[in-house]
């Protein structure tokens, strides 16, 4: 496949440097993405890179991620406003760790071919380069002038509330240079690719390889993902959306993706799953004349909770998001563990219980009229129950007077007693 014209249609690429397209075409060539170890995880912010190397490796090529070690002991100052924290060695070699194991879901690491995947971390090169060699060998070669000129140091100095930045944040630009003379020069590295807001940076990169070493390296960067009403892509009210479960479960992370608008969903189902265009079209088709059935929110939550995390639990986050809006059982309802069910029920009225209650049992009426403010009083409850329109713990409750005991309690310690098809309410045992 034509990796340019792959992203093309994707609607992946903002700026490329001349001459990418013909290099990439020609023979198979070496490109690298850099990584921010400053977490150990990815979050669904690094996707699209991640997703750019992922073609670039099926296009045949040789894909490189670089964990910026050593840049990340620093911090990019672009689209940022402020200095960050720095992190310390063994932070980042956890952190490193941590996202190669996510990245060989998108990657083929282990492969004998030689388009087989790297990971490099610039702390390795960086680490024993003396502060006077690095300014003698390789800031003589780029200008201040030339620096001062970039989008990431301009917005920075000429910001309202300017503090400035430190010297740490300006080498940034330099060290990230530096990267790609390096990949060039040990790995035959010929295209650093990125998003939008790094443009500057890499074509510093693309001029110090010129300058130093003679030779001729190329760009390409996509757009910064945005969402159709303008606001952030990837944050939630609870922040970030990260691919490492114990920070973002995948019930969660099904939910992000299956909750995007229609119009996102058809954007990001080109940029986030490697679907052929013939099947994305058919689904975008598919939307139109059948919206309300949200295809396309389904088929790209799928193939990215998938890939992320796996088969199982995406069926398992399908099964947990049927027991608020389909017709789900007691036994799927019992299966979910205690995380994922809290997540399922978050927001829904909470009322506790007497623990000693149960263990005498307890009849229905009372639980879910004195205990349980359910229902406003016993008739109201009685009428409900005969109509067929009050559940435990998704099974019908067939007298309004039923004894509710421990054995109806999920966990050892919760009830959900539904009202109608949609008023659901958790009982917490104590």
């Amino acid at each position: 496949m034509n990796f340019v014209e792959e992203l093309r249609w994707r609607g992946m690429i903002q700026e490329i440097m001349p001459g990418t397209e013909e290099q990439l075409q020609k023979e198979l060539t070496s490109g690298y993405v850099g990584i921010d170890p400053t977490a150990d995880s990815l979050h669904i912010g690094h996707l699209v890179s991640v997703m750019i190397l992922k073609h670039f490796q099926r296009a045949g090529h040789r894909p490189i991620a670089l964990v910026g070690g050593a840049t990340g002991m620093i911090g990019d100052p672009s689209m940022k406003s402020a200095e960050r924290n720095l992190l310390d060695e063994a932070t980042l070699r956890h952190n490193q760790e941590s996202i190669k194991k996510q990245l060989a879901k998108f990657l083929d690491f282990e492969s004998d071919k030689p388009n087989a995947a790297l990971l490099v971390n610039n702390y390795d090169w960086m680490k024993d380069f003396s502060f006077l060699n690095f300014i003698r060998d390789i800031g003589k070669h780029i200008t201040v002038n030339y620096m001062m000129a970039k989008d990431s140091v301009k917005k920075r100095l000429s910001g309202e509330a300017s503090e400035g930045m430190s010297f740490t944040e300006f080498s940034y630009q330099l060290m990230q240079a530096y990267d790609y003379l390096h990949l060039y020069e040990t790995l035959g590295c010929r295209i650093q690719m990125g998003g939008s807001d790094q443009w500057g940076n890499i074509t510093t990169g693309t001029e110090l390889i010129r300058r130093k070493a003679a030779g001729e390296a190329f760009a390409l960067v996509c757009p910064l993902i945005t969402k159709a009403d303008g606001t952030k892509f990837g944050k939630t009210e609870s922040g970030n959306v990260w691919l490492e479960r114990k920070y973002t479960s995948p019930y969660k992370f099904y939910q992000f993706w299956l909750n995007v608008s229609d119009e996102d969903a058809e954007k990001y189902i080109k940029i986030f799953t490697a679907l052929s265009k013939e099947e994305i079209e058919a689904l975008v088709a598919e939307q139109k004349t059948a919206a309300h059935l949200r295809p396309l929110q389904k088929r790209l939550a799928k193939e990215v909770t998938v890939m992320v995390h796996s088969e199982e639990d995406y069926e398992q986050a399908v099964e947990a998001s049927n027991i608020l809006f389909g017709n789900a059982t007691a036994d799927a309802l019992k299966k979910l563990d205690e995380e994922t069910f809290l997540q399922v029920f978050e927001g829904v009225p909470t009322f506790d219980m007497s623990k000693d209650e149960l263990a005498a049992g307890i009849k229905a009426v009372d639980l879910l009229t004195e205990s349980a403010s359910v229902f406003p009083s016993k008739g109201e409850m009685r009428k409900t129950v005969q109509a067929g329109g009050v559940m435990i713990n998704k099974e019908k409750l067939e007298n309004f007077d039923d004894i509710i005991s421990h054995a109806h309690l999920i966990a050892g310690k919760y009830i959900i007693a539904q009202k109608g098809k949609k008023n659901y309410f958790l009982l917490v045992a104590k």
